[in-house]
């Protein structure tokens, strides 16, 4: 792979850049695509054959990442940046594949939580957090129009794991359809991965020569970090709750059957796509701060229409809505994290908001769902997201623009 372009001075793509990028994408597509959005479809399953609660069925992620996040989020980012991201990367993926494999077997609560565990470790290790990095060692100016594409990968296997889903429901049953999807995810994600390289050969002169490494317990102890943390988590928590409740509200309440439950969530990670792009565009050219600004507004604009999801056309506007800003999420965190800490202790800085955002992503779906059962309505869950929405909007609205150690 060549790496004769610094990544301070680059305009195009060299080779190496393209094959992170490649490499990053088929991750994303399968730890997070795959295996974060297709498995919500299966949870009407669980709750129709096993006579699980709603509660219990969106309580597998969590108890993961209760368990893991904070212990291994922070562990993951020391890895990253001792050992680089790929040995991380790669044992994620192994832990992932097993996930949905092992949940495949499952028919007591004891196993779906011990599975939801290992489908945790997979997200830490294999996820988001290590591709960041990555990325972010490989580029600098283009850093926003290289994160969008990686998560590209998101958006296309979350849209695409809904069909693929029903279609292998229909041929061999929903048990061997989460199965197969265990396995599609290690052969699609591990080979690239294997041959990817941590660093760019120059890698020691691509962080800015004026950039200092500011210390770790500096950073946890500003109060843009508290902000960017605040605000995340309350985003990211809204955008959880309601994706996580999607398939279980359309099904359930709304009495759509199994093809068009998947469409219309097909739909919302569809436009997530054009989220992704539009966002990693507008990250390179103008400040991070009013990009994630933009984003968090759109998804608090967007959870409201579900009040009004009986009336026709309007779930279709839901999805395109908050596709959108699903789409920029997710990925506007770690530009912002690298445009006011630097890129140096990125792994650590990102392993302790990942974790926190973790904990939101996996605590907000569960009230939801707890509350849905306690009142026979989502009306009250919707109106939780839709407050913590807001509250990552005003968060983000207070951070400074870059440069937090100035």
């Amino acid at each position: 792979m060549s790496q004769n372009v610094s990544p301070t001075t680059e305009t195009k793509w060299n080779s190496g850049q393209r094959y992170v990028a490649a490499t990053g994408f088929l991750s994303l597509f399968s730890l997070v695509g795959i295996m974060f959005y297709g498995l919500p479809f299966f949870y009407d399953f669980w709750v129709s054959e096993y006579g699980w609660t709603r509660a219990e069925v969106t309580s597998g992620n969590a108890v993961g990442k209760i368990l893991i996040g904070p212990l291994f989020g922070f562990i993951a980012g020391w890895m990253i940046d001792k050992v680089g991201p790929r040995k991380v990367m790669l044992s994620g993926i192994l832990m992932g594949g097993f996930a949905l494999i092992g949940l495949s077997f499952t028919t007591t609560l004891w196993q779906f939580y011990l599975f939801y565990i290992f489908n945790a470790l997979g997200y830490v290790f294999g996820g988001p957090l290590p591709n960041q990095v990555l990325v972010s060692r490989w580029f600098d100016k283009t850093r926003g129009q290289a994160m969008g594409y990686i998560y590209l990968g998101i958006g296309i296997g979350g849209m695409l794991v809904q069909q693929i889903a029903k279609w292998l429901n229909l041929q061999f049953g929903w048990h061997r359809a989460l199965l197969i999807l265990g396995i599609i995810m290690i052969v699609i994600s591990f080979p690239m991965t294997w041959f990817v390289k941590d660093n760019p050969e120059d890698f020691t002169q691509a962080t800015k020569p004026d950039e200092p490494k500011i210390p770790i317990g500096s950073i946890v102890k500003s109060w843009p970090f508290y902000l960017l943390a605040i605000g995340s988590m309350c985003s990211i928590g809204a955008v959880g709750g309601t994706n996580q409740n999607l398939k279980l509200f359309f099904s359930l309440d709304l009495k759509y059957s199994q093809s068009e439950a998947a469409n219309v969530i097909s739909m919302v990670l569809g436009a997530s796509i054009a989220g992704r792009l539009l966002m990693g565009w507008l990250a390179d050219r103008m400040p991070k701060k009013y990009v994630m600004l933009l984003i968090y507004v759109i998804v608090a604009a967007a959870i409201p229409l579900l009040y009004f999801a009986h009336v026709p056309g309007v779930i279709y506007l839901f999805a395109f809505i908050f596709g959108i800003g699903l789409g920029g999420d997710y990925m506007i965190i770690p530009l912002m994290a690298a445009e006011l800490f630097g890129v140096k202790v990125m792994g650590r800085v990102m392993g302790i908001i990942l974790t926190a955002d973790g904990l939101a992503e996996a605590l907000s779906p569960m009230l939801v769902g707890w509350l849905r059962d306690r009142s026979g309505s989502y009306a009250n869950g919707f109106a939780a997201l839709i407050v913590l929405a807001a509250i990552g909007a005003i968060a983000v609205a207070m951070l400074p623009r870059k440069n937090a150690s100035a």
